[in-house]
């Protein structure tokens, strides 16, 4: 494929271009120049009108989350009220469910920007009856998107002074054997990878020491990378301190969860000596401004944590707690959140771009991506910003992206070298299939948690 005459790139490495071609060869990028020629029957896309950008990546998810995004009752709760009424909808989840909110959550990724995603699914109803990553890994196949899940796990229920039912957690020999099989089964150690595996107990407040500590031990046996919730909320504080007498990040540390290989969703309660504990040991975080304001959870140290070189990586979150799967909107979330705690000089768009590009895509493993240079992995995200929206804000066409405009839509997105998103509509599925199957499983879930 050859992209002609980009309007403007943005490298990931150096300078913007302009008027520049790429040329795309396998899931590589070839070349990057002026008047490159095409190979034999290679595809042309005129990008004449386009900022060109390394895709995004989205550094923490929960797909099946989709199908139960703004519910009036908990559209005003804090995180743990939260939780507690969508697990009675959510325990009921089925194979059709999973499959289509990931495929939804996967689609509405794409159309906004994303080749790289990861999932945090951590919940595994009993009697499920099929197993339940195949069923993600098969609707990201289907789409054609990079995906990097972790396989999530609950053992502490109501029962244990958790928060989830008793039917959605499991026994911890019966986590640490399926993770050991998801990790055989999926996971792909290639630095060009289509699917990789972590593996990702679900937060301080759901698991037990034992399983956090275990958890990490198995990961690094077979070399795979390591994710959960920390430092969300003040209640998850109060909670660990309660019942374990230390702070997270301690317990993390005493469970040997630490490190390049780990990385945090949210983090927004770190202190300062705890964010110099992040930087020693080069624990990423992903951070989530539109979840973190959805619920009124606080504000992430982004700009403290950069300029310590914590390695931070952008996400949407579930999105029920968001209310969407959009990249590019997350992107400008995270520019003026960060203005709001520490000025208009806060952080920057160039910043920002960087954080949802190459910052997510170190995190999840992805050392090839997130740039434009010959050698890097083919995931590029072409954005249109010839229109009405961006009139007068062309001075800067990448930071446009995020300052201007409100169709956050790719016009074209190319992932492992081929093409998943063309002229704004997805290329291997038909979207008003996924509206419509993901409408019906989110109506069965309601049907059958009484709420009408």
């Amino acid at each position: 494929m050859l992209l002609r005459d980009c309007y403007r790139v943005v490298t990931g490495i150096g300078p913007d271009l302009s008027g520049v071609d790429i040329l795309l060869e396998g899931n590589r990028i070839a070349a990057v120049g002026r008047g490159l020629a095409a190979t034999a029957g290679a595809a042309v896309v005129d990008a004449s009108r386009h900022v060109v950008m390394p895709g995004l990546v989205n550094t923490h998810h929960h797909f099946f989350q989709t199908l139960t995004r703004n519910i009036p009752a908990v559209q005003n709760a804090k995180l743990f009220e939260w939780l507690l009424y969508l697990y009675e909808i959510w325990k009921h989840l089925d194979p059709e469910a999973v499959y289509w909110s990931s495929m939804l959550a996967m689609a509405e990724l794409a159309k906004t920007g994303c080749t790289l995603t990861t999932d945090h699914h951590y919940l595994y109803p009993r009697g499920f009856g099929e197993d339940l990553p195949s069923l993600q890994f098969k609707a990201a196949a289907d789409l054609g998107i990079r995906f990097a899940p972790t396989r999530g796990s609950m053992s502490r229920s109501k029962k244990d002074g958790g928060l989830p039912p008793d039917s959605t957690v499991q026994d911890e020999d019966e986590i640490l054997r399926r993770c050991e099989e998801t990790i055989q089964r999926f996971h792909d150690p290639a630095p060009d990878a289509m699917r990789k595996v972590a593996l990702a107990p679900c937060s301080p407040f759901s698991v037990s020491e034992n399983l956090m500590r275990q958890s990490a031990e198995l990961a690094r046996r077979h070399k795979v990378r390591l994710h959960t919730h920390l430092a969300e909320t003040g209640d998850e504080d109060d909670y660990c301190v309660r019942m374990y007498g230390r702070r997270p990040l301690r317990l993390m540390e005493d469970c040997g969860f630490l490190g390049p290989d780990v990385w945090y969703a949210h983090g927004i309660f770190f202190n300062d000596q705890e964010l110099a504990i992040l930087a020693k040991t080069k624990t990423g975080v992903a951070h989530c401004p539109s979840s973190n304001m959805r619920l009124g959870s606080g504000i992430c140290r982004v700009r403290e944590m950069l300029d310590l070189g914590i390695p931070v990586g952008l996400a949407v979150d579930g999105s029920a707690s968001n209310d969407a799967s959009d990249m590019l909107g997350e992107a400008r979330q995270a520019l003026l959140l960060q203005r709001v705690r520490y000025g208009s000089g806060g952080i920057t768009a160039r910043e920002v771009l960087s954080v949802a590009t190459s910052g997510g895509a170190k995190i999840l493993g992805y050392d090839q991506a997130g740039r434009i240079e010959p050698g890097a992995l083919a995931d590029i995200a072409l954005f249109d910003v010839m229109k009405l929206e961006y009139a007068g804000a062309l001075s800067d066409p990448a930071s446009a992206l995020l300052f201007s405009g409100y169709n956050h839509g790719v016009d074209h997105l190319i992932v492992n070298g081929r093409p998943i998103i063309r002229h704004g509509r997805l290329v291997f599925q038909d979207e008003e299939t996924i509206r419509l199957k993901a409408l019906k499983a989110a109506e069965r879930l309601y049907s059958k948690a009484g709420i009408g």
